[in-house]
């Protein structure tokens, strides 16, 4: 199928043709949002999320290009989602995001909040960082808390975040973050719901490889977890390599 299928994909889509391209894009998007965001209320939050497409951002943001230039001391960092694992795993999100980014910019420790999902009652860890999510942030729409970013990728089975296609995290609406149930390894997850995720300010998809491009049509034909991805009173980015577009 050709890329003109993906025109059903709501928001708006930026295509380049590499990952690496897409992940620069993407740091300079987040570098306006932050300015945006820091003109507006005097601060700067996002919600990171794991994969390969987020460590090459990463990398771009720590590196000399970014590091001096954006301005860390805005940012107020979250995660969209975590595996019930240690945060020195190499399959933490938050590993990924320390080894990558956050240690090598200065950003405040107390700033970033990590999801904890180590912890053997997920529940009640997803209940206390949905807490969190309301202590810490403003109200958005419908009083969920409000991020000013979060970053998300697409799974080849049309997941986002760690709503997994016919899980119950999908039928959350009364909590911010709650528990979640992979379909691979490690299968226990916390993860923002869908009321969390649409109240934010702006949310950006990075979708690389052609691996993705099914799962892409899918979300357009509004047939799994990521279709249901829709700020209420923001903005959708979707941010896709040649491959992942089909172009």
């Amino acid at each position: 199928m050709s890329a003109s299928s993906l025109d059903a994909l709501a928001g708006e889509r930026v295509v380049n043709e590499t990952a690496q391209e897409v992940a620069d894009t993407v740091a300079t998007w987040i570098a306006a949002q932050s300015r945006r965001a820091f003109g507006d209320h005097g601060s700067f939050s996002i919600a990171l999320s794991g994969g390969s497409t987020p460590r090459l951002l990463n990398e771009i943001l720590s590196g000399p290009e970014w590091r001096d230039r954006m301005s860390w001391n805005w940012w107020n960092v979250y995660f969209a989602d975590e595996r019930a694992c240690a945060p020195d795993d190499p399959a933490s999100n938050y590993h990924l995001a320390e080894t990558t980014l956050l240690s090598r910019v200065p950003i405040d420790p107390a700033r970033v909040h990590r999801m904890p999902a180590e912890r053997p009652d997920l529940d009640a860890a997803a209940a206390e960082y949905s807490d969190l999510l309301t202590s810490s942030l403003p109200p958005g729409p419908d009083g969920a808390p409000r991020l000013d970013v979060i970053l998300l990728g697409l799974g080849e089975n049309g997941h986002t975040a760690s709503l997994f296609p016919g899980t119950p995290a999908l039928k959350v609406t009364d909590r911010w973050a709650t528990r979640g149930l992979a379909d691979y390894e490690p299968f226990d997850r916390i993860t923002l719901t869908y009321p969390a995720i649409n109240a934010a300010g702006a949310v950006g998809f990075m979708v690389t490889g052609a691996a993705k491009h099914e799962a892409l049509l899918a979300t357009a034909r509004g047939e799994v977890p990521a279709s249901r991805v829709r700020p209420i009173d923001g903005t959708l980015a979707w941010f896709l390599d040649a491959a992942a577009a089909g172009a």
